[in-house]
């Protein structure tokens, strides 16, 4: 899930910085805290996949369109976090220069309640000490001019949440609106108290600070985020990779593709890759375990002679749980040899934390064209992990986050036909999650989303959330194209992330790991491509389980793309180029619309499909 914080022209640009920085310092890593521009806000189905939605401190007044849509995702259950935000309940409105311009009306007490957001300025904070919950610890908060709350302490649907300790005003309110809930703070509980901003000693400065944040998360809490807990052991910088192998030779055979030898160093266009015998596994790791931060290097530990670390080393991710399970899957369809150099899977870089998966690859070119097929790169934790559309992807522990890297020759591939990878990949997961191993019968609810998402279906108590996203990024060489994979599948993740294992009933007596779904979808996913390239690319083969696999089947959108806006039936994808074929919902199955993700926006679980904002 999402938490959005408005960045539109009305925004105080500091104020909104602020904001994204103390979220996510906080909800790391439940959700992500993403910025939402004015155009998005007022066109995009943003509403369905939103935990909270966050108004920094405004500098003008709101525009009729942008208080319509908070008053409607409030008003249908949504939470609602303003800073440098006052309240009025009923009565006359009043006040110069103030915007009354939000009204909400609860259901349940009947009372309106008008939201204003006075024009704030960069300016020098003052500290003003504020009381929760009518204790008299004071807790200093950057603040400007007091902003009112009228007729807050009289309301049946309102809960005044701190007072200034000064004059017992009100200095920030929680209400209920139906089914939603706003808290509107009067102070700029965004900004960050150290002693350069409050000119305080550097020690009160941290107890400040440190209330503040105290405060911040009460008010989330207070807005029914499920906050995670803190843990001092997780990663904050990246620590060094692990080059493993099912089997002697392989990676002695990466080094000869990379012309390099132990100890030796690969230099490219983003980062500079330090390989390492296995007899520095131990001390280099503690030295990148204890250091503070991270050096420019990117330490690579490789294990030439077929051996393993053990699970001291890699706590998180067991390489021989991993490779046995591999076998074990192969074993399972009767592949129990590979007649090339190796299989998917079989070699793979492994981090507890790295920047990217997908970045170490595809933001190295040199390497990445050196680096043989197939090559696998998986960590624990990504710091920067990447989604579509620049999108970020959470990745705490629990989640299975991974790149794979292949090469085809376009002498028997069609390039065309390169679209289809991502469709490919994500009816693997999807088979992966059905396998008995994996999930078995609890499986069948995890469907594909188009163009590139692996979603669970809600059974009537939960709603459909997605669980997995997918990347493909391709290049070419000559006459060869080198193509990375990157897939997030959140696997063991504890609520509230949608997760794999909230599928599985406590009677149902199965397990899931890390180790098994990767060996499994690997096993999968390589028998897919190999008839995939067998058949130059065709997804014939393969339409008829994807379109089963899928969620939209029949489905009705609104093409907003057109004027007026048009109804359409969703009846497939295109055969040649991947294309979702559309058909108007009136005109019959003889008139076609086929529609590109590059070119439109896709909400398909709020039934929609937008021109996508540039």
């Amino acid at each position: 899930m999402n938490v959005l914080v408005y960045n539109g022209p009305e925004v105080l640009q500091t104020s909104a910085s602020r904001t994204i920085t103390s979220l996510r310092s906080i909800l790391y890593p439940n959700y992500t805290v993403q910025a939402i521009a004015h155009q998005s806000f007022v066109s995009s189905p943003w509403s369905s996949t939103c935990a909270l939605l966050v108004f920094p401190a405004c500098r003008l007044t709101l525009s009729p369109s942008i208080s319509s849509s908070i008053k409607s995702f409030v008003e249908n259950g949504g939470a609602f976090l303003g800073l440098r935000a006052g309240m009025r309940i009923g009565g006359l409105l009043g006040g110069a220069g103030l915007d009354y311009s939000l009204r909400l009306q609860d259901p349940a007490s009947g009372s309106i309640l008008y939201c204003t957001f006075p024009p704030s300025e960069e300016s020098t904070f003052t500290l003003a000490p504020i009381k929760i919950s009518g204790e008299d610890v004071a807790s200093p908060v950057c603040q400007t001019k007091v902003v009112d709350f009228d007729g807050t302490e009289q309301a049946r649907n309102v809960k005044v949440v701190a007072r200034y300790s000064a004059d017992n005003t009100v200095a920030g309110a929680l209400a209920a609106v139906g089914s939603g809930r706003i808290v509107l703070w009067g102070l700029h509980l965004e900004t960050i108290v150290n002693s350069e901003v409050s000119g305080l000693p550097i020690n009160e400065a941290h107890e400040a600070e440190t209330r503040r944040q105290r405060i911040f998360r009460s008010t989330l809490s207070a807005l029914r985020l499920k906050l995670p807990k803190s843990d001092p052991n997780s990663p904050t910088h990246p620590l060094p990779q692990f080059l493993l192998a099912s089997r002697e030779p392989i990676v002695s055979q990466i080094f000869d593709a990379l012309s390099l030898k132990l100890p030796g160093q690969f230099k490219d266009d983003r980062d500079v890759f330090s390989f390492h015998p296995a007899s520095d596994a131990e001390d280099l790791l503690l030295q990148s375990r204890t250091a503070s931060q991270a050096d420019d290097v990117r330490h690579v530990i490789a294990y030439t002679d077929g051996s393993l670390p053990s699970m001291d080393l890699t706590p998180f991710f067991s390489p021989q749980v991993y490779f046995s399970e591999l076998s074990s899957a192969r074993s399972k369809i009767g592949q129990s040899t590979i007649t090339t150099n190796w299989g998917f899977g079989d070699a793979m870089f492994y981090g507890e934390a790295i920047t990217s998966t997908q970045t170490l690859l595809d933001k190295n070119p040199h390497f990445l064209s050196l680096l043989p097929s197939p090559t696998l790169s998986i960590a624990t934790h990504q710091l920067a992990g990447r989604g579509r559309g620049g999108n970020s992807w959470v990745s705490p522990t629990g989640c299975l986050q991974f790149s794979l890297r292949l090469r085809l020759s376009l002498s028997n591939f069609t390039a065309s036909r390169l679209v289809f990878i991502q469709y490919l990949f994500a009816l693997a997961v999807v088979e992966a999650c059905r396998d008995d191993s994996v999930l078995g019968e609890w499986g069948d609810r995890v469907r594909i989303k188009w163009p590139n998402d692996v979603y669970i279906i809600g059974d009537g108590e939960s709603r459909t959330t997605k669980v997995a996203g997918i990347l493909v990024y391709t290049t070419f060489s000559g006459n060869d194209v080198d193509v990375v994979i990157g897939c997030g599948l959140n696997v063991l993740n504890p609520p509230p992330i949608a997760s794999l294992a909230s599928l599985l009933p406590p009677s149902s007596g199965q397990t899931l790991s890390i180790e098994r779904t990767l060996a499994v979808l690997m096993v999968k996913f390589e028998v897919m491509w190999g008839s995939f390239v067998g058949e130059r690319g065709s997804f014939e083969p393969f339409m008829d389980l994807y379109l089963n696999r899928w969620l939209h089947s029949d489905q009705l959108v609104t093409l907003t793309t057109t004027t007026p806006h048009q109804r359409v039936r969703i009846v497939g994808i295109t055969a040649d180029h991947g294309l979702l074929r559309t058909t108007p919902e009136r005109g019959g199955y003889n008139e076609f619309i086929d529609l590109q993700p590059d070119g439109n926006s896709f909400d398909l679980m709020a039934n929609l499909i937008m021109t996508k904002a540039r």
